[in-house]
């Protein structure tokens, strides 16, 4: 194995300190802060939009459907495309992804952190933005993308233990408090849509004839259960 291989490996596998208490909450109060502001949330949405539509095409391979791309837009939705049947468990597992991405992802990332390995964690999510890289069909999204993972590159190759697991910490929190975020943006998107409705929520109703506020529910559910798991993982396993 090359030694530039065998260091890397070296790095994203060796434990750094566990963060404080006091850091987890600084994070989880400076992430509350940025999904507050509308500036700052529509940035950081990006990131929550990248891993949305790689959930869909994550799930969307693993059930079986051909991926044709995806798309990243500047008014942080997305649009993932797939070659496969209408209908069908397939379909409705795909559609389910999507909000629920960031929150699944953001329970892996924190049981990573928990345990002292933020730079693993960080490199898990790089690894991710390089998945999405190679699907990426258009400009807008291929830029957001390239500039979300240098940004992990930066912090993961020359940032201090402290920025690593800072940026850890807040990517956490972002992915935990920004999916249900997500979710109750589509509620609103929803009341104010007049006619089809073409959202995620209103897919899965017309393919399962369950309402489409029934899913929100559900969405909603699940991205807040996920986000009280990882935030107890985190409160409860740092030194105190």
């Amino acid at each position: 194995m090359p030694d530039w291989l065998t260091h890397l490996w070296r790095t994203v596998t060796s434990a750094q300190p566990a963060p404080s208490l006091t850091l987890v909450l600084a994070t989880a109060g400076a992430a509350v802060l940025v999904l507050a502001v509308p500036t700052a949330w529509h940035t950081v949405r990006h990131l929550v939009t990248i891993v949305h539509e790689a959930g869909h095409a994550g799930v969307a391979v693993l059930v079986g459907r051909r991926l044709s791309g995806i798309r990243v837009h500047s008014d942080t939705s997305g649009l993932t495309t797939t070659r496969g049947p209408a209908r069908g468990p397939g379909m409705v597992a795909t559609l389910l992804a999507g909000y629920t991405a960031p929150a699944v992802l953001g329970v892996a990332v924190a049981w990573l952190v928990s345990r002292g390995y933020a730079v693993g964690a960080l490199w898990l999510l790089l690894l991710l933005l390089v998945l999405v890289l190679l699907q990426v069909r258009n400009l807008y999204g291929l830029w957001a993308v390239l500039v979300s993972g240098a940004v992990l590159v930066a912090v993961t190759g020359w940032g201090s233990v402290t920025l690593q697991v800072c940026v850890a910490l807040l990517a956490t929190w972002v992915l935990l408090l920004g999916a249900p975020r997500a979710v109750l943006e589509l509620a609103s998107s929803r009341r104010r849509r007049r006619g089809a409705d073409t959202s995620d929520a209103g897919q899965l109703g017309a393919l399962t004839h369950l309402p489409g506020g029934f899913w929100v529910v559900v969405l909603g559910l699940v991205t807040v259960g996920a986000a009280v798991l990882a935030g107890r993982w985190l409160l409860l396993t740092v030194p105190r």
